[in-house]
């Protein structure tokens, strides 16, 4: 087959191909996922930047994680819906090159920020005394921002990558966004070399920070059991349960994904569990962190009753 421009060649996303009354059963389903997602981290971010006792480093890393899923979500869910809708649905490469950076650049992120929020947790249990000189405004604001700029540029360098392929089918990808495995099935020129700089790039973005964060998380464990009063264990617990939960989620999902076997038989599977990465984890992050934390809902208590004042003036 003679190789296709890529400029103009158009992929054909398969989505999920369920039944008619499934299908809109699933649309609307997901549109009040979206919706949820959309409004629980918008509020996050409302609630982390306008009360003043939220001004601390985990609430500002929250409130970033917040503005990460909602890029995530809003990179995939709305193609998502019309994919839905019309049984399918077509994209340019451009265009899915565009989806996967942003896609890419949102899972990169969160590797790094998870790694920066374990350091927090780490410095505020083992190291107290040094917490507010340490995590200071400025330097949470540095590390926020490099989390931003090396996942924006990891990405940029993938897609770089991508963008110099040859496609020339299958046009079809088995799938409801454009991911990096099934993008790479239409190139007919060698894939050798995003498939090496992934490989290599797993490394410092995957398993590095997963280290770090175990390896933090050990420490703060040992030193959670030194103390000697329960009450102080507890709480001490309280503040790590939440973002331990969010990093087991996310590379509990991440690996399923990209380390299970590839094949006809698993196929369904990898998309429910990129569904549930893509998805159903951007509306899950802001409830974890909102559910049990007393200072989030004292904030959104003020938040109502100052709105509900305002109503009434």
């Amino acid at each position: 087959m003679a190789p296709m421009n890529n400029l103009t060649v158009d992929f054909f996303l398969l989505g999920f191909q369920n039944d008619q009354h499934l299908t809109y059963f699933f649309f609307c389903f997901l549109l009040v996922i979206y919706c949820g997602t959309i409004c629980g981290n918008l509020l996050i971010i409302t609630l982390v930047s306008t009360s003043k006792n939220l001004h601390t480093p985990m609430y500002f890393f929250i409130s970033q994680l917040s503005i990460s899923d909602i890029i995530l979500t809003t990179d995939i869910v709305p193609n998502t819906f019309q994919i839905l809708l019309n049984n399918g649905g077509s994209i340019t490469v451009n265009g899915c090159i565009t989806q996967f950076y942003f896609f890419s650049a949102s899972g990169v992120f969160e590797c790094f920020l998870l790694t920066v929020m374990s350091y927090d947790r780490y410095v505020a249990i083992c190291n107290p005394l040094r917490y507010t000189s340490t995590m200071t405004s400025d330097r949470c604001a540095i590390m926020a921002a490099m989390c931003w700029m090396l996942s924006f540029s990891v990405a940029l360098m993938d897609c770089i990558t991508i963008s110099m392929l040859t496609f020339c089918g299958p046009n079809i990808i088995d799938h409801f966004f454009c991911d990096l495995g099934p993008l790479l099935e239409g190139a007919c020129s060698s894939t050798y070399a995003i498939e090496l700089e992934v490989f290599v790039m797993c490394f410092p973005v995957l398993f590095i920070p997963l280290t770090v964060i175990i390896i933090t998380y050990i420490n703060i464990i040992v030193t959670i059991v030194r103390f000697q009063s329960n009450i102080s264990r507890h709480k001490a617990f309280s503040t790590c349960s939440a973002h331990l939960t969010v990093v087991s989620i996310f590379y509990f999902t991440i690996l399923s994904v990209y380390l299970f076997p590839k094949g006809e038989e698993t196929l369904n599977f990898s998309k429910l569990l990129s569904l549930l990465y893509t998805v159903f984890t951007p509306l899950i992050n802001p409830i974890i962190y909102s559910l049990r934390n007393k200072d989030i809902k004292i904030s959104l208590q003020k938040m109502i009753k100052k709105c509900a004042n305002l109503t009434t003036i």
